[in-house]
């Protein structure tokens, strides 16, 4: 059966070979402000008080019977907002833009947003041990049926990590159930979780590795993969951004949604005044 393609494919790949050239040539460049260390720190951190909006490249192939193959890129904002001198409110928004083929049967193709997430964690401002928790959503966003879930979701969502001077090493999770929405579509109870770590190094360059677990309770399936990465701050012009690149290895799951292989690259835009 022939491995299908999704259209992006070939921009995904030159994007990801500039990243690559992007990384080698990074440590030649002077950084004003904060240290390039310093920001590959606080992008290591989901509550860092800094503006950030990432564009998250995945592509995926050999998806379920089919062979099919899954192009997503999440656009995720992330504004924080200070409550108080001692605490911070970190909003991260995550809107999938989806071009898939073979997916839901052969010869098939759907194109448009996914549902989004919407996740807001309170923050207290502390040093090494950081905590972080608050509510998150799922919002019916989809444009095509195949695409989301037709459900509003919410349920609680945490983050605790350590933190020191080029090492970050935490998880992140959130528990999701439906509360309304298509009385015809499955019910929305699902678990995410992505365990970390990281280590920066003065020129801002980080190396990486993480996994990423998704249960359906509904469905009763498991989804865990393993990416190793590599990162970089630098400046595109007067633009802070950090680069970043790595495989998606899949480790369990089963077939109907398991890829056989992906690939990620991230590029994030910065802004370290705010």
């Amino acid at each position: 059966m022939k491995t299908s393609k999704p259209k992006f494919s070939i921009k995904f790949i030159f994007n990801s070979a500039f990243l690559l050239l992007s990384f080698v040539g990074f440590s030649q460049e002077p950084k004003p402000g904060a240290s390039a260390q310093e920001l590959a720190d606080k992008l290591a951190n989901p509550v860092a008080s800094l503006i950030s909006v990432p564009l998250q490249n995945n592509i995926n192939y050999g998806i379920g019977p089919f062979n099919g193959s899954k192009y997503t890129v999440n656009i995720q904002p992330i504004i924080p907002f200070k409550l108080t001198e001692n605490l911070n409110l970190i909003t991260r928004y995550i809107l999938p833009v989806v071009d898939q083929r073979d997916i839901t049967g052969e010869n098939t193709h759907q194109f448009g947003l996914s549902d989004a997430t919407v996740t807001a964690f309170f923050a207290p401002k502390t040093k090494g041990l950081i905590l972080g928790f608050g509510p998150a959503f799922i919002v019916p966003t989809a444009t095509d049926n195949f695409l989301g879930t037709e459900k509003f979701g919410v349920g609680p969502s945490a983050l605790v990590m350590h933190q020191g001077k080029g090492l970050s090493v935490g998880f992140i999770a959130n528990q999701i159930w439906s509360i309304a929405g298509n009385e015809d579509r499955a019910d929305v109870n699902q678990f995410y979780t992505q365990i970390f770590m990281s280590h920066s190094f003065k020129s801002g360059a980080s190396l990486g590795l993480s996994s990423e677990i998704t249960q359906n309770w509904e469905g009763n399936t498991t989804l865990i993969t393993l990416s190793p990465s590599i990162s970089a701050v630098t400046k595109l012009g007067d633009q802070v951004v950090q680069f970043a690149i790595m495989p998606i290895i899949p480790v369990v799951g089963p077939d109907e949604i398991k890829p056989d292989w992906g690939l990620r690259a991230v590029l994030a835009f910065v802004f370290p005044g705010s």
